[in-house]
């Protein structure tokens, strides 16, 4: 994830980060911008078209679709937003769920080999957690055209969570433990896997096909019909003016494309291996 101070204000305009969305349209913007150009020069040079031709009409279309347009991308983003921020939380639970497991072992254990053992073990699942995420197959798991092999992607996080269950049951057999404090321990495991599913849910689940294909051809048409009305109006301007509402629109998209899945290797998403290593710095020093 990117650090920033969101006060310089002038750093911001004047500099383009690699993650920057102007960047990755400067393309599609120079090929909007001759697009909109020869419109222009069909229009008014070859065509010759006068002030009164139905031409200009189209300019009406814009104006209503245009609040369609906003709706559908605020919907769209603010829709992003909340599942790169619900990650964000899930993550935060499982440093404070961390941090609570190893605060009430260190009260609990006596033994300092069963202590070695949840002080490896418990960072180890937070780091497994964050690999699983970031694995492309993990994202697969619910399409219907793709099978694994039996076998082939063992659920490590679960595994990690069984060893560490099964070691507190074999506590509480050797009566090291009482059977309030396995209720207790129990429940700090369990919210390992809850957190586990609700990350894989943000993951495996993404914007309907449906909604976001319409929202791309919507955003295309919207800016490939621009030229044709706005050119009486603005002359050989309409060229820069509909290259800044394309960079607009579809640097929205591109932003929601990106933080809707948090978990990935984007500049944009979630330092889920830096908050993994910080866990383990702070079990550490609790066991």
């Amino acid at each position: 994830m990117i650090s920033y101070n969101p006060k310089d204000w002038i750093i911001f305009i004047f500099r383009f980060h690699k993650a920057d969305t102007f960047r990755q349209l400067f393309v599609l913007m120079v090929v909007i911008g001759l697009y909109s150009a020869s419109v222009a020069y069909l229009e008014l040079e070859y065509w010759n078209l006068p002030d009164d031709s139905h031409v200009k009409n189209i300019s009406m279309m814009h104006g209503m679709l245009g609040f369609v347009i906003s709706l559908l991308l605020v919907f769209r983003t603010n829709t992003a937003y909340d599942r790169w921020w619900e990650g964000r939380k899930l993550w935060g639970a499982l440093v404070n769920n961390s941090r609570n497991l190893a605060i009430k072992l260190h009260a609990i254990l006596e033994d300092e080999k069963d202590k070695a053992f949840f002080r490896k073990m418990i960072p180890s699942y937070t780091s497994i957690l964050n690999k699983h995420l970031k694995d492309e197959e993990t994202g697969k798991q619910l399409f219907d055209e793709i099978s694994f092999p039996e076998n082939h992607h063992t659920h490590r996080p679960n595994q990690v969570a069984k060893m560490m269950f099964m070691r507190i049951n074999d506590l509480y057999k050797r009566q090291k433990i009482t059977g309030d404090q396995l209720i207790i321990l129990n429940s700090e495991i369990q919210s390992f896997t809850d957190i586990c599913g609700a990350c894989e849910r943000i993951k495996n689940t993404p914007i309907p096909y449906s909604y976001s294909v319409f929202l791309k051809k919507f955003i295309f048409f919207y800016v490939m019909t621009l030229p044709f009305g706005y050119v009486f109006n603005l002359g050989y301007f309409v060229v820069p003016v509909v290259v800044f509402i394309f960079y607009v629109l579809a640097s929205l998209e591109l932003i929601a494309e990106e933080i809707e899945e948090p978990f990935g290797h984007d500049d944009n998403d979630l330092p889920t291996r830096k908050i993994a290593e910080n866990i383990k710095k702070h079990v550490e020093e609790l066991i």
